[in-house]
């Protein structure tokens, strides 16, 4: 029986680990897709803007929370780590503000929701009519 548990939790591990991220902007955002590279622009403070021009609004997940390096390592090739000090020397140059830190994927889906220059990522199993998926990754 405890092999069995020890295999089922083994199991649910792997299947949180291969979940699938998307990314997601506010269904009035004029881009209809993004790429991984201005993904990346945008989360590593490269660019404050999307493709089309408008303002870009960043909601990251905790750094408690597996998602989020798992969406800094396919999102940008970098670890959340390595992300954060990216934002500590942007911030401490003046240059910009880093992503706004929300609880969950509803916290993050409710943000971009109600903001029409919002970016965020959550688990492709939150998706719903209130947001748009800009990338799959």
């Amino acid at each position: 029986m405890r092999n069995i548990i020890a295999g089922l939790a083994l199991a649910l591990a792997a299947a949180g680990a291969n979940a699938d991220i998307v990314v997601i902007v506010n269904p009035k955002n004029a881009a209809a897709s993004l790429t991984a590279e201005q993904v990346s622009a945008i989360y590593l403070g490269s660019t404050t803007t999307f493709p089309s021009g408008g303002a870009a609004t960043l909601a990251d997940q905790p750094e408690s929370a597996g998602i989020r390096n798992d969406f800094y390592q396919k999102a940008t090739g970098r670890s959340s780590a390595q992300a954060k000090a990216t934002w500590a020397r942007i911030t401490f140059t003046g240059k910009g503000t880093p992503p706004k830190e929300l609880k969950s994927d509803a916290d993050v889906k409710a943000f971009v929701a109600g903001d029409p220059n919002a970016i965020g990522y959550i688990d492709s199993s939150a998706v719903d009519g209130s947001v748009k998926v800009a990338l799959k990754l």
